[in-house]
């Protein structure tokens, strides 16, 4: 019985915002399971408003059951709670600013900011838009993105915020390799003058990034010691993060860190 709910609700995961109605067959091909089982399935959740079919399309899509689940879950566990838990234990423990952005386009949205109290200190606001190709924030996604996400990204014209800002899209994929082994990435003065950023991503349910969290220091404050608190934080707070909203890592930045907490 529990196997049969577990394949049951695995139907769900195909379901994305890039695909949001599939057919019976397609589901049946994805899943491995033979069609009559899989449309049984499909019947089960429809009365129970999970799924939904669209008129004579013979496609289902989520139903009004799902919106009512998520509702519920916001209402318990909201997300932007959870990330502004994350940053303001981040910014106590360091002493510095922690933000944290979601993808929007082809750029990051600011969804929450802890401060430093200190005088000398980074600051951001929520709602400030973040480039993907000069902050830690942005190179960490597209990192861990899919390919045609990272592509789109890269071939429009990219601004040079500072001297140091990178703008060759060959040299920035070859900078994505090496975020992706280490599971975090670093932007030197690349957005801002006097701004380091150290950053590392947050996945979505679907194993791709949803976004990032991240912590920005004044540059010439910024030490071997300070690098390395700031990176072990961080990657103790991503965990916290995506088992709070549901994300699921990539295997490439589960061994990262593992690797980082072994050095």
């Amino acid at each position: 019985m529990s196997s049969t709910v577990a394949k049951a609700l695995s139907l769900l995961d195909f379901f994305s915002e890039s695909e949001p109605e599939i057919g019976l067959s397609e589901l049946a091909r994805r899943s491995g399971v033979d069609k009559a089982t899989v449309h049984r399935m499909l019947v089960v959740m429809c009365d129970y408003g999970l799924l939904e079919k669209r008129g004579d399309a013979r496609l289902y899509r989520l139903g009004a059951g799902v919106l009512r689940l998520a509702r519920v879950r916001e209402t318990a566990f909201p997300v932007s709670s959870v990330f502004q838990h994350s940053l303001d234990s981040l910014s106590a423990a360091l002493g510095e600013t922690a933000h944290a952005s979601l993808v929007s386009g082809r750029a990051l949205a600011t969804i929450g900011v802890s401060e430093s109290n200190r005088g000398s200190r980074v600051s951001l606001v929520a709602g400030e838009i973040l480039p993907l190709h000069s902050t830690a924030s942005g190179l960490v996604v597209l990192a861990f993105a899919r390919p045609d996400f990272v592509d789109r990204a890269l071939s429009e014209a990219l601004l040079a915020k500072t001297s140091r800002t990178i703008t060759d899209s060959s040299i920035l994929k070859a900078r994505l390799q090496e975020v992706r082994l280490t599971g975090y990435a670093e932007a030197d003065q690349t957005n801002e003058d006097d701004v380091y950023g150290i950053a590392v991503p947050v996945f979505d349910t679907d194993g791709t990034p949803a976004g990032a969290v991240a912590v920005a220091v004044p540059a010439h404050r910024m030490t071997s010691d300070l690098r390395r608190q700031t990176i072990a934080a961080l990657f103790g707070e991503a965990e916290k993060l995506n088992y709070g909203i549901g994300g699921r890592p990539s295997a490439e930045f589960r061994a990262a860190a593992a690797r980082f907490a072994q050095s």
